[in-house]
């Protein structure tokens, strides 16, 4: 299997950093069809990134583009 599915498809959209100084000057893409990831391979990217979140935010007048 490799490492991207077969169906491409992606929603794109303005977004910001997951860390301070959440900075909006990121361009997001977002796959449709969902990848599987191993818990190790969380954990280990955890330990590498431990603030690597923040809350959700609002769409703030954002555009999400779909790409098929």
């Amino acid at each position: 299997m490799g490492l991207l599915p077969t169906a491409r498809g992606y929603y794109r959209y303005a977004g910001s950093l997951t860390t301070p100084p959440c900075s909006e000057t990121v361009e997001w893409m977002i796959l449709k069809q969902p990848l599987e990831v191993d818990a190790q391979d969380i954990e280990a990217f955890a330990k590498l990134y431990p603030h690597n979140a923040r809350p959700v935010q609002k769409i703030n007048r954002r555009f999400v583009l779909r790409f098929v």
